[in-house]
C-alpha cells in the first residue's frame, strides 16, 4: 500500500470512530421497587405502576428497567434492601408503605423517592408540608388509615345492633398502628362502640387472633392498614368466613377473595399515579417541587355471596351506595 493511500484510510477511520460512540443505545435508568410484601399479592398494583409509567413515556424493558427489592413479609429485610438498591445505583426507588419509605429515607438522601402511604405523611415524618415535600421525598397518600371511622359507620349501617368491634393490628409495624388506634378509638367514642384490639405479625397469629374472636364473639371485625395485613388477604378472608365474623377491609382487593365488604382508596389508579411521578421525576422534575397527591377516589365494595353466607341481609341504602357488588 502506496503511503498517500494509507494516509486516506486512517484518515477516514478517524473521522469514523466519533460516529461510532454517538450511536451506542444509551442506557435506560433503573427504577428501585421496594416492597414489604412478595410478588404475586402487588400483581394488580404493579399493573397501575405501569400503566402511570407508559403514561409517561416510560415503558419497562424498552426504555426504562425496574429493580425490586421484596421483603417477603419481613419489614426487617427493608433497610438492606433499600440500602442494595442505591448501590446499584437506581435512578429513583418507590417505596409501597411507611416502612419502605422510612427504610429508603435512611438509605439515601439524594436519590428521589416516591412513596404510597395510607397516613397523612407530615405527620409520619416524610414531608415538611404536602404542597412542598422537601427533601428527596413526595409520594400518595390514599388516606386508607385514615378512613376508620368511616368503616365503623359501614359496620353499625349493615349491623345497626354492633357495640363490641374486633380491630386486627400488625404491632411490626408501630407507628402506623400507633396513628391507627388513635383514629378508631377516637371513632368509636363518639359512636359509643367498644373496641377488642387483637395483634398479628405471621400467618399463625392471624389464625389465633381469630380463635381467639371466634371465642369471644365480637359483633364485626375491622382489619387494619398495613403491608403486612395487606398481603395475607386470602388468609384474613377465609379464617373470617370459617369464623362467621362479619368484617370490614381497606381495599377492594379483599372483597374480590371472598371478604364481606372494603371502603379505601382505589389503589391500582394511586399506583398509577406513583408511575406518572416517577416518569416526571425522570424527566427532571424535582421531589422537592411535587406536591404530594391526595387521593380523591373512594369505593365501597360488596361480596354479596359472602353476605349470604354469613346470613346477613344487606340493607337497601347499603347496596345503592357500593360503587361495586361482588357475586
Amino acid at each position: 500500500m502506496r503511503r498517500r493511500e494509507f494516509i486516506t484510510l486512517t484518515g477516514g477511520l478517524a473521522v469514523g470512530w466519533p460516529l461510532v460512540a454517538y450511536t451506542q443505545p444509551v442506557a435506560s435508568p433503573v427504577i428501585g421497587f421496594l416492597d414489604p410484601r412478595t410478588p404475586e399479592v402487588v400483581a394488580a398494583r404493579l399493573r397501575g405502576f405501569r400503566q402511570g409509567l407508559k403514561e409517561s413515556g416510560y415503558v419497562e424493558g424498552e426504555n426504562v428497567t425496574i429493580a425490586f427489592g421484596w421483603g417477603e413479609d419481613q419489614i426487617d429485610r427493608l433497610p438492606s434492601l433499600a440500602t442494595d438498591l442505591v448501590r446499584r445505583p437506581v435512578a429513583a426507588i418507590v417505596a409501597s408503605g411507611p416502612p419502605s419509605a422510612f427504610a429508603a429515607r435512611a438509605a439515601t438522601i439524594a436519590i428521589p423517592i416516591v412513596f404510597l402511604v395510607g397516613n397523612d405523611p407530615v405527620q409520619l415524618g416524610l414531608a415538611t408540608s404536602l404542597s412542598r415535600p422537601g427533601g428527596n421525598l413526595t409520594g400518595i397518600n390514599i388516606f386508607n388509615s385514615e378512613l376508620a371511622s368511616k368503616r365503623l359507620e359501614l359496620l353499625r349501617d349493615l349491623l345497626p345492633r354492633a357495640v363490641r368491634i374486633a380491630l386486627l393490628v400488625n404491632p411490626a409495624d408501630a407507628r402506623l398502628t400507633e396513628i391507627q388506634l388513635n383514629d378508631v378509638n377516637t371513632a368509636a367514642r363518639s359512636m359509643g362502640v367498644q373496641i377488642q384490639v387483637h395483634n398479628a405479625d405471621s400467618s399463625a397469629e392471624i389464625d389465633a387472633a381469630f380463635a381467639t374472636m371466634g371465642r369471644e364473639r365480637p359483633d364485626a371485625v375491622l382489619v387494619g392498614t398495613t403491608p403486612f395485613l395487606n398481603g395475607r388477604r386470602v388468609q384474613l378472608a377465609q379464617v373470617a368466613a370459617f369464623h362467621r365474623l362479619p368484617t370490614i377491609y381497606a381495599g377492594r382487593e379483599y372483597v374480590e377473595v371472598g371478604g364481606l365488604l372494603s371502603y379505601g382508596s382505589n389503589i391500582v389508579d394511586a399506583y398509577r399515579q406513583v408511575g406518572v411521578y416517577v416518569g416526571r421525576i425522570l424527566k427532571g422534575a424535582k421531589p422537592a417541587e411535587l406536591p404530594i397527591v391526595q387521593a380523591n377516589k373512594f369505593e365501597l365494595v360488596i361480596n354479596a355471596q359472602t353476605a349470604r353466607m354469613l346470613g346477613l341481609i344487606v340493607p337497601a341504602s347499603l347496596l345503592n351506595r357500593a360503587d361495586e357488588i361482588v357475586d
